[in-house]
C-alpha cells in the first residue's frame, strides 16, 4: 500500500492565525490554488481511494487534488484535525488568557492543557493510531494506492508515529507541516516507511509556519 497523506490548503483563519480545530472553515481562494498546483504534480499518480477529514478544509482538498478522478471517497472523523474546544477561533499569539494558555500547544506540548470540551495530544495520537492500524491491517487495500487528506496536527500524528515518536513534549519535534505538503508512506508485511515527506508541488516559497 501507498498512502499520500496531504495537509489541506490554506483557509481565511490560517491566513489570520486563529485557532481551527474543529471549526469547518473552508479553504480561501489561495487555498484552493495551492491544492490545484499539487493536483497538477500528482496527475500522474494513480490513486484508488482517498480518505478524507469530513472538515471542509480537507474535503474540498481532496476533491480538488483528485480532479477528474473518479474513485471512492470516504470520510475519516479518525483523522479530522485536534479539537481546541473554546479555544477555537482565538488569535495565536495573542495578549487574551485563552490565547496565552492555547500557547502552550505549539510552545511547551507537554504542559498544554486542552479545556473541558478539548482533546488533548494523547487523545489525537489514539483515534490516528486507530486509523493507521486499521490500514495496516486491511489486507484488501495492500496493493492500492490512497490519498489520505487531513490536518496539520493530525498529520503530524500520524508521521510521529510512524517515525515512532509518541512523545507529547516532543510532538512538533519536526514542526509543522505546510498547507498542501504531501508525505509518502509504504505500508507493507505490516510496517510503515516514510519514503518522502513534505514534498511541495506548488511553485510558491514555502516559509516554515511559527506559532509565536
Amino acid at each position: 500500500m501507498m498512502m499520500y497523506i496531504v495537509r489541506h490548503g490554506e483557509t481565511e483563519w490560517n491566513r489570520l492565525r486563529r485557532v481551527q480545530g474543529h471549526t469547518d472553515i473552508e479553504l480561501n481562494d489561495y487555498g484552493r490554488r495551492l491544492a490545484r498546483e499539487t493536483a497538477a504534480g500528482m496527475e500522474d499518480v494513480h490513486l484508488d481511494l482517498c480518505f478524507t477529514s469530513p472538515l471542509k478544509r480537507a474535503k474540498e482538498t481532496a476533491l480538488l487534488v483528485l480532479g477528474d478522478r473518479t474513485i471512492p471517497v470516504y470520510d475519516e472523523p479518525r483523522i479530522q484535525e485536534i479539537g481546541f474546544g473554546s479555544y477555537e477561533g482565538v488569535q495565536i499569539g495573542g495578549e487574551d488568557e485563552k490565547s496565552r494558555l492555547f500557547a502552550r500547544f505549539f510552545s511547551d506540548t507537554g504542559h498544554y492543557a486542552a479545556p473541558e470540551d478539548g482533546e488533548t495530544v494523547q487523545m489525537l495520537y489514539e483515534r490516528t493510531g486507530d486509523f493507521l492500524r486499521e490500514m495496516i491491517s486491511r489486507e484488501d487495500l495492500a496493493d492500492k494506492n490512497i490519498l489520505v487528506s487531513t490536518h496539520g496536527a493530525a498529520m503530524t500524528a500520524l508521521l510521529n508515529r510512524i517515525k515512532g515518536n509518541l512523545s507529547v513534549a516532543h510532538f512538533w519535534k519536526d514542526e509543522v507541516p505546510p498547507n498542501c505538503s504531501v508525505t509518502i508512506v509504504r505500508i507493507e508485511n505490516g510496517k510503515t516507511e516514510i519514503l518522502k515527506e513534505g514534498v511541495i508541488f506548488y511553485k510558491e516559497q514555502v516559509k516554515k509556519w511559527k506559532s509565536v
